[in-house]
């Protein structure tokens, strides 16, 4: 068996070696809670505020402004529940949003409705990209807080951040953006973005599962989700999980000291794979690539073909891909963003998404390009076959 490929840098990312060296000591002799005032918490809450400041400059923030998490989904639910319950009693009770976003917003925003929000989704188009008259005739005088995803986690469809921020917040909502699959990506500076609220998650880039970070905007009303202590300014009260927030800065200036020449890379290995796929297979079906795309998400289908059989023969040859956002694993029904966007259910059904990252390499992309279409192949026949018998 050739040496595996891994293809789900969207799903997640190994930790990197200076991440996990800058994180041993605070899993060892520097243990200290950084709340405990002796020697072994001062040492721990420098080592905090230090990793705090430092995620802070790589997104263009003031130290204050940053809050540490377990990671997207935290961040993204503390952005829509904080801000919305913090803004319901002056009558801001709408929560706009779109039908692409991340589970994570979307069940958040389905809960606050059953609590009394108003929902109102944005649609999108075949690109994914968000209906801008939709978008402006939501942003009513009661919208609380509107999220938008910067980058898909499925097609890798990029929203344009600036222009949607400005737009709420001139009409007093506030503004979130799920920054997980844009981070290292794209240019992130909120210093002049109009963002009020952006999350980032550690596992995208190098950082373990379980950390990840907020950015609050000084002035932005916010509930905590969490009650107990005063840490983090009482934003997220608890211990802090320091060993993790080390390793957060680390991946955070690694992932920015890399970020051009990686991003051109990344969309080099992207472009190549996908011309080469269209070349001997003329009918796939490649998501979102009408628009602008983040460089390191390929989300294909092949007519005539689930996902679940192509994932199983591409796994046999070692090569480790995802029928969508890993959180959807094990969900037969099509992907919501794909349906969002139009895409018939038997295409949407098939989509497998691959991603680009750290561990991808020309040598490995060329064996994919080159393995995929006589699995593509392969599988027609057998369709075939069982059609005929």
């Amino acid at each position: 068996m050739p040496e595996p490929i891994y293809l789900d840098h969207a799903a997640t990312t190994p930790v990197r070696d200076e991440v996990r060296a800058a994180m041993e000591p605070f899993l060892g002799p520097r243990f200290g809670n950084p709340s405990s005032a002796h020697r072994w918490g001062r040492e721990a809450r420098t080592a905090l505020d230090e990793a705090r400041e430092r995620v802070a400059r790589c997104l263009g923030a003031h130290t204050d402004e940053v809050c540490f998490t377990s990671g997207g989904t935290e961040g993204d639910n503390l952005a829509i529940f904080g801000t919305w319950r913090a803004r319901r009693a002056s009558g801001r009770r709408a929560i706009v949003t779109s039908p692409i976003e991340h589970k994570a917003i979307l069940a958040a925003v389905h809960h606050a409705a059953e609590d009394g929000a108003d929902e109102r989704i944005v649609p999108v188009d075949g690109n994914g990209q968000i209906d801008r008259d939709a978008y402006a005739a939501a942003l009513r005088d009661d919208v609380a807080v509107c999220s938008v995803m910067w980058v898909n986690n499925e097609v890798g469809v990029v929203q344009p951040i600036a222009e949607l921020g400005a737009r709420a917040k001139g009409a007093g909502a506030t503004f979130h953006t799920d920054a997980v699959q844009a981070f290292g990506k794209l240019p992130i500076d909120v210093a002049t973005l109009p963002v009020d609220l952006l999350t980032i998650s550690g596992h995208k880039i190098g950082a373990p599962k379980g950390i990840g970070a907020i950015f609050i905007r000084r002035g932005t009303p916010l509930e905590p989700m969490l009650y107990g202590g005063a840490q983090d300014r009482g934003r997220r009260p608890g211990t802090e999980n320091v060993a993790f927030a080390v390793g957060l800065a680390v991946a955070c200036e690694l992932t920015l000291g890399e970020h051009g020449a990686e991003c051109t890379r990344l969309r080099e290995l992207r472009d190549a794979f996908e011309a080469r796929l269209l070349a001997a297979v003329p009918d796939a079906v490649i998501h979102g690539r009408g628009g602008e795309r983040a460089p390191h998400v390929c989300n294909v289908s092949i007519p005539g073909i689930d996902s679940e059989s192509l994932l199983m023969a591409l796994d046999l040859q070692g090569i480790a891909a995802s029928g969508g956002s890993a959180c959807q694993t094990g969900n037969a029904a099509p992907s919501h963003v794909l349906t969002a966007m139009g895409v018939p259910p038997d295409l949407a059904s098939g989509a497998i998404r691959l991603s680009f990252g750290c561990l991808s390499t020309p040598e490995q992309i060329e064996r994919v390009a080159t393995v995929f279409p006589r699995l593509v192949e392969r599988a027609r026949a057998a369709a075939s076959a069982t059609s005929e018998w």
